[in-house]
């Protein structure tokens, strides 16, 4: 597929990883055509960029000369491009089939895990380029320093999200994996946390060769619980005994420090722009595996220290009167982590805790997680749940934002907890709730984030 000049249909162009892969095309000088129901950000950069974009998807917009046919996990099995690709016998293969023939073509980086996959994948991606290693990525969000979620390298390195949902990590075949957890999540195809962790020791199984390295949280429950293979293994962690270890964390202007050691080599103090333990995991990972490739530890040091974060990770949108966070927390962990992180950055302010649950079938599952998770919040606002259009699973109705409300008023009556219908009346609930100085915490994986700049 690399230096291949070809004609390329893209069904779902809009997605934030398919994109991804009509740059990596574009990039070629192939020809690039693809459909999406929606017109955004993203394809309109495409189309700037040379793709043709239809914003309706008909079987005649798929042509008998395709070399090959591309289409997001969210396209269903009858859709009318995928049912006219496969009678023309165009070569076809999902997102996921497809980053698992691109990780075949070169020395890959994947990096996996339930929560925290975009960060580490960006850190790490932000350290080999300012290391002039010249890496292909591909990041789940918009990274400011490769304009995008793409960048196209001319070095053997792919680094890469392996994204564990409905076992798609599984496709990728990597040289190098970054593991940074493992937690119930994507229950609407996995049974139990048992079948997610098994799911991922057949990841792990994928690196049992001498010259493959995994770098893992050991401070990870779930993660301990897998077979490690004999291939290289680097671990890091705060609280338990790992290769790399950090220590004497600390939030100082606006910036958490924090002491980084290897055995019994001292590598000195690191910074970050960015607040929450769990982004001192992820930058753990990063310089775990960058340090045992021989970067040089100021390199690694002046990378994290200017890196600014990721499009909704913890994005700052406004910090004058009030302060608006926009994060893509929607897992429980992650948004009881985030809101954490905002108290301890902000220390002394409330926070404003706004959020839209992202689809009923993982509210549900993980009804009584998330109920716990606004327990630090000074103010919550729930928005009614998201539902990705296209996903061919069965929606379970039986749960809705109105009944998080109810649970949280019920365990603590004094707490502020609103809940809004639609975006609108949650953006109303904001305004009347909202005081001066107040941190407000945008989070969800929906269309939350368009309220956040409207505030």
């Amino acid at each position: 597929m690399k230096n291949l000049k070809q004609k390329v249909y893209i069904s779902g162009i809009g997605g934030i990883g398919v994109s991804a892969i009509a740059k990596y095309y574009l990039n070629q000088g192939s020809k690039v055509i693809g459909s999406d129901l929606v017109k955004t950000e993203l394809t309109e950069k495409l189309v700037s960029e040379g793709a043709q974009v239809f914003y309706t998807q008909k079987a005649d917009q798929i042509d008998a000369d395709l070399d090959i046919f591309i289409y997001s996990p969210a396209v269903p099995i009858d859709a009318p491009e995928r049912v006219k690709a496969e009678e023309l016998g165009i070569p076809s293969k999902s997102y996921p089939e497809f980053l698992g023939e691109m990780s075949h073509l070169f020395k890959t980086i994947a990096v996996s895990g339930t929560n925290g996959k975009s960060t580490t994948t960006a850190m790490l991606g932000t350290i080999l380029i300012d290391a002039q290693k010249d890496p292909t990525m591909i990041v789940g969000s918009k990274l400011d320093k490769i304009g995008g979620n793409f960048r196209y390298g001319e070095s053997d390195t792919f680094i890469v999200e392996a994204c564990e949902y409905r076992g798609h990590m599984l496709h990728i075949d990597p040289h190098v994996l970054l593991l940074t957890n493992i937690e119930e999540d994507h229950l609407d195809y996995f049974d139990d946390i048992n079948h997610i962790v098994a799911t991922f020791q057949l990841l792990i199984d994928k690196m049992r060769d001498p010259d493959k390295v995994i770098v893992y949280n050991n401070d990870d429950f779930h993660t301990k619980q897998l077979n490690l293979p004999k291939c290289r293994r680097v671990s890091y962690g705060i609280t338990n005994s790992s290769d790399y270890v950090a220590s004497d964390i600390q939030f100082k202007n606006g910036r958490q420090e924090f002491t980084v050691n290897s055995g019994n080599n001292n590598l000195g103090r690191f910074q970050l722009a960015m607040p929450g333990i769990f982004n001192v995991y992820n930058a753990l990972a990063a310089i775990a595996y960058a340090h045992t490739l021989g970067i040089e530890v100021n390199v690694i040091k002046d990378s994290l220290k200017k890196f600014k974060g990721l499009w909704r990770r913890f994005q700052i949108i406004k910090d004058k009167d009030v302060t608006v966070v926009s994060d893509y927390a929607h897992h429980p962990t992650a948004v009881h982590n985030t809101i954490r992180a905002a108290k301890e950055f902000y220390e002394g302010r409330r926070v404003v805790a706004v959020f839209q649950p992202h689809q009923h079938n993982r509210t549900k599952k993980l009804f009584s997680d998330f109920i716990n998770a606004f327990s630090e919040a000074d103010v919550v606002v729930i928005s009614e749940i998201f539902d990705v259009a296209g996903r061919v699973e069965k929606t379970d109705r039986s749960v809705s934002s109105e009944k998080i409300v109810a649970e949280i008023q019920e365990m603590s009556p004094q707490k502020e907890v609103f809940y809004g219908k639609d975006l609108e009346s949650t953006l109303n609930q904001i305004k009347d709730s909202v005081k001066k100085d107040d941190v407000i915490l945008i989070m969800g994986a929906g269309d939350i984030y368009n309220i956040a700049r409207e505030i």
